[in-house]
């Protein structure tokens, strides 16, 4: 009888233990995802998305409302809310919440904000008018044109302002087509757990390729390369790309 007591005592010792270690893990991976995202338990965040060009009401791409639920759901994933915004209604400054903008600078003006200010060596060509140019990356001295629906580039960051006593980050999704803009989203959801360990809670601009969208959709994803450097530091007044990337 005192064998059998000793094992149930032994066995719900290790159990007990077992259940204290996985909550351990459980809480610091948590905590590790809230540092990165900058959402501690019940903040506040913003998800800033471009309007469609069909009206003055709220309507998003198809492909921009798929982005935005992958950021919901990382966001819930860390018990925190989030508010949506017009990208002409988010007339407000950052740091104070998390941001997630998400849509290139040509629809969304908090983007090109973004670019301007916190990343003074991106050009993104917004012409309307159809042209080989036309929604190309300049990024430092590297041009990337976009072959819709073949090769697409798009770029995410993780960016905090200086000089401020705000430390939540602005995530930018900035794809060169709509369907870019979710598999960054996407490739965010995979990677932030990698991105953490490498970059901490340190900023970060990343340049990512979209392969053959029009077959495997924003599934296929490859990292180019960082770019943080190339991207926070000034263009010079005239700056003359010197490589042309484009699908062979």
């Amino acid at each position: 009888m005192r064998n059998i007591v000793l094992g149930v005592i032994a066995a719900g010792i290790s159990a007990a233990l077992g259940w204290v270690a996985r909550t351990y893990l459980y809480r610091r991976k948590l905590r590790r995802k809230q540092a990165f995202f900058g959402l501690p338990d019940n903040s506040e965040s913003l998800l800033v998305v471009n309007r469609g060009a069909t009206g003055p009401e709220l309507t998003v791409m198809r492909y921009d409302v798929f982005a935005l639920l992958e950021l919901a759901a990382l966001i819930k994933d860390c018990n925190a809310h989030a508010q949506i915004l017009p990208h002409d209604t988010a007339r407000q400054g950052f740091g104070e919440r998390t941001e997630f903008c998400v849509g290139g600078p040509a629809s969304n003006r908090r983007m090109a904000a973004h670019l301007s200010s916190l990343l003074p060596g991106v050009r993104v060509n917004v012409d309307a008018e159809p042209g080989p140019d036309r929604g190309c990356f300049l990024v430092g001295s590297e041009r990337y044109r976009v072959e819709n629906g073949r090769e697409e580039y798009a770029l995410l960051a993780r960016l905090t302002a200086e000089r401020s006593q705000n430390v939540r980050p602005v995530f930018l999704f900035c794809g060169q087509t709509s369907i870019t803009n979710q598999a960054t989203t996407r490739y965010l959801a995979r990677n932030h757990e990698r991105l953490a360990r490498k970059y901490g809670n340190s900023p970060f601009v990343l340049l990512l390729k979209v392969i053959n969208s029009q077959a495997y959709g924003p599934d296929v994803v490859e990292l180019v390369e960082d770019v943080t450097r190339a991207a926070q530091t000034a263009l010079p007044a005239a700056a003359a790309p010197r490589n042309t990337h484009r699908a062979s």
